[in-house]
């Protein structure tokens, strides 16, 4: 008997109606019908979706914690002596530091569509295993080189090799979740990029005391033990990781039927095959480049906070360099918090503008107070609101651009096209923060405070424009709740652009 039959036979009460069997077969088979295509009731989909995130999530959150800490930790080994054991330029025009967290991103950037379009075609348990332990070789041979060429090599290398997790991962959890649901799991996935700051000046501070073991210095062990705990891991993920819900090892057969419809439901029966002209669909979709400059004002100053958050620190008096890693760490945990709580909510309310536009707001605030108090502790509260805007954003913004592409291939370039644009603010933020402007840093905040401001005006923009869409189309068409299969079937190719689909805003 199925889940669905049992359900019926024993919920007479509650949201699954009840079968009436002294009415004629025929009816009883319609009723039942009818029965099964409303799926799963609320307790039971409640557990459904708990056995997904337990099976899904956690690994992907270790996953990109990994990422970051891999691309991020440059910051940290620069505090244990980077520069000097390098022969790197350290006057205070100079450029090399900056040089070498740059080049890292046009190769990222460069990654990111064709890896999306490679793990649509292949699986997501070869590809992203596949691509980690490309980048986990690299961060381990980091931790080898001898001279800045060699350092500028492996950098753009682990570019090249990381640009595929983090869009590759947002898009591979839509294929899992209906729209309002994504939200929130993609702020505990990315909430990892935050204990990935947290962790990253914890457990640099740990290694520093490993210097001169095996002839290495301090930051060269920090590159290699990172990048083989990325390999290990890498590994393992061959094995764990699923490719999607049909295939699923975790779920029963009655469990791959029901995730399948509740995705059919919500992506009202949209294209889901691979084929180029979704991909010029997405190249072609205004609202897509919006969302692009809306997330390069937003990652720009991720990746200067997460890249130069030591080096500011430092420069808040903290001389000690092993007590200016510890001081990265609390930002991070309250970063943490609001990333997750405020994901948790957007998803609640089935709303993302109001949210991005709020934490923008946060953010810019938080770099206020750094660029207009000479006074320590108000930069330091300054570093802890920056990161309490800056972080939530990202997945926000992510979340929102995806709910609103129609279509399995358009979304996954879609995304892509969000993601990589965005990334290009690592190559400026490269730049921003130079040991000239020390200790105020004013064109570092004060291009931050920019990039924020455009992205709430274009974020503003969008919401309103969402809202009167659909009005317009609740006012033209009828409701999506009244479209037949047929009618749906008739528009599948065109995407968010059928007059059945309505935008998350």
């Amino acid at each position: 008997m199925s889940a669905t039959d049992e359900k019926v036979q024993a919920s007479g009460d509650s949201t699954t109606p009840s079968i009436d069997a002294t009415k004629d077969t025929d009816v009883q088979e319609t009723e039942l019908a009818a029965v099964e295509r409303q799926g799963f009731d609320a307790s039971a989909t409640k557990t459904l979706i708990r056995k997904i995130d337990w099976a899904l999530i956690p690994f992907l959150a270790l996953l990109y914690l990994l990422s970051f800490l891999d691309r991020t930790n440059i910051g940290n080994a620069r505090l244990a002596g980077l520069e000097k054991a390098l022969g790197m330029n350290t006057d205070p025009w100079a450029l090399d530091y900056n040089i070498a967290l740059s080049v890292f991103f046009p190769w990222y950037v460069a990654a990111e569509i064709p890896s999306n379009l490679a793990m649509k075609r292949f699986r997501p348990s070869i590809w992203i295993p596949s691509i980690m332990i490309a980048w986990g070789v690299i961060c381990t041979l980091m931790g080898l080189v001898h001279n800045y060429a060699g350092l500028l090599a492996c950098r753009m290398a682990l570019g090249l090799a990381e640009g595929g997790l983090f869009p590759g991962i947002t898009y591979y959890i839509t294929l899992w979740y209906k729209r309002h649901e994504c939200g929130f799991r993609m702020a505990i996935f990315f909430s990892a990029a935050t204990a990935a700051g947290a962790f990253g000046g914890l457990l640099a501070r740990g290694i520093m005391e490993m210097g001169g073991v095996g002839g290495k210095d301090a930051w060269a062990w920090i590159f290699i033990l990172e990048g083989i705990a990325t390999l290990a891991i890498a590994i393992a993920a061959f094995f764990i990781m699923n490719d999607y819900p049909d295939t699923a090892k975790f779920l029963n057969s009655d469990e791959k039927a029901e995730v399948l419809r509740r995705l059919t439901e919500d992506r009202s029966a949209l294209a889901d095959e691979f084929d180029i002209k979704y991909f010029w669909h997405a190249i072609q979709d205004w609202k897509i480049w919006v969302h692009m400059f809306i997330t390069i004002g937003v990652y720009t100053p991720l990746y200067s906070y997460s890249l130069f958050l030591p080096t500011i620190v430092k420069n808040m008096g903290f001389t000690n360099d092993k007590t200016s890693q510890l001081m990265t760490v609390p930002p991070y945990v309250v970063a943490c918090i609001c990333c997750i709580a405020g994901g948790y909510f957007a998803d609640k309310q089935g709303t993302r503008g109001i949210y991005m536009i709020f934490f923008n707001c946060v953010a810019i605030l938080g770099f206020i107070l750094l660029i207009a108090s000479d006074h320590n502790g108000v930069k330091y509260a300054g570093t802890f609101l920056a990161a309490m805007g800056i972080y939530p954003n990202v997945p926000q913004g992510v979340a929102w651009n995806g709910n609103n592409i129609g279509g399995s291939t358009k979304r996954g370039v879609g995304i892509a096209m969000h993601v990589g644009f965005g990334n290009l603010g690592g190559a400026i933020s490269g730049f921003l923060y130079r040991t000239k402007d020390a200790p105020m840093f004013y064109p570092g905040h004060g291009t931050l405070i920019a990039t924020e401001t455009m992205s709430t005006i274009l974020c503003i923009i969008m919401t309103l424009y969402l809202r009167r869409e659909n009005r317009r189309r609740d006012l033209e068409y009828k409701p999506p709740s009244e479209y037949t299969e047929e009618e749906k079937l008739l528009e599948r190719e065109k995407g968010d652009n059928a007059t059945f689909f309505r935008y998350t805003v």
